[in-house]
């Protein structure tokens, strides 16, 4: 995903331009939410809920890196979908610099576990398809394209169908669709835990420089405390369902980091931090 020097810096001026502004905005604020799914099997007819989140309160800052980690079925996935504006709760909001989010907006970017390209349409024109809806006039397609292309090193793989990619290469697609109406906020739910070890180490290290790049706010969920650690400046733990907020960790390390900042002891008093508080929230529960 790294730029040549002259292709970066076409890239990353405007993103650094850009970023300078929206330190200001792209604060995401979730107040006591509360989400229940209906699984139809209370019998007599009645429906038993299934309360995936309850009493869930977060407040994450303008550029802010934070990454939410809990058992499965917490509702980890369930809380992106409702800052996405996919899914009202029963309860309370969130709020993008003090605008519930009821639907989705183009200030908030999403990407799924899986890329979900559209197997019909080419990298470039799965890129460009936000675009595409929001009107923008084709030429301003164009140049936004090739803007995310060297972003994201797809520029030799416009013209290939998902199919004809790798699985890294369609998550790179994915996040440079997500990325194409440069959304305030970022929510990544799981995007590399299907690559193999190695390359995911790659990719959150691009991750990293892609934020900062452009000091996008972001949200991610992820099983690896590792990579929590390595990507997040807070690191919020959850309870099992339903998922509440069980702990915050700051992670409190310099940027910019790499990966030999994992051996470090602090790293490891963070892991064990993280993990006490893991076994303590499922006690609780």
């Amino acid at each position: 995903m790294t730029a040549s020097p002259a292709n970066a810096a076409s890239v990353v001026a405007p993103a650094r331009e850009a970023a300078a502004g929206r330190l200001a905005s792209g604060r995401l604020v979730a107040d006591d939410i509360r989400v229940a799914f209906r699984d139809g099997r209370g019998g007599g007819g009645s429906e038993r809920p299934t309360v995936a989140l309850d009493g869930f309160d977060l407040i994450v800052e303008p550029g802010e890196v934070v990454a939410l980690i809990g058992p499965n079925g917490c509702g980890k996935s369930t809380f992106l979908r409702v800052a996405a504006g996919l899914l009202r709760p029963e309860r309370g909001d969130v709020r993008l610099d003090a605008v519930p989010i009821h639907e989705p907006d183009p200030r908030i970017g999403l990407v799924f576990q899986e890329p979900r390209l559209l197997p019909w349409r080419t990298v470039a024109r799965n890129i460009t398809y936000p675009l595409e809806l929001a009107g923008r006039p084709r030429r301003a397609c164009a140049e936004r394209l090739r803007e995310l292309l060297e972003l994201v090193d797809l520029e030799g793989a416009a013209g290939l169908r998902p199919v004809q990619l790798s699985g890294g290469m369609r998550q790179r697609a994915a996040l440079a669709r997500a990325l194409a109406l440069s959304p305030e906020v970022l929510l990544l739910d799981e995007p590399f835990s299907a690559l193999d070890a190695l390359t995911r180490e790659r990719f959150n290290l691009e991750l990293l420089e892609l934020w900062d790049r452009t000091r996008t706010t972001i949200v991610i969920v992820t099983h690896s405390i590792p990579e929590a650690i390595l990507l997040a400046d807070r690191v919020v733990v959850m309870t099992p369902r339903p998922g509440r907020v069980a702990a915050i960790v700051p992670v409190g390390l310099p940027r910019p980091r790499g990966i030999e900042l994992l051996d470090g002891a602090l790293v490891s008093g963070l892991a064990a931090e993280i993990r006490a508080h893991l076994v303590l929230s499922e006690h609780v529960a």
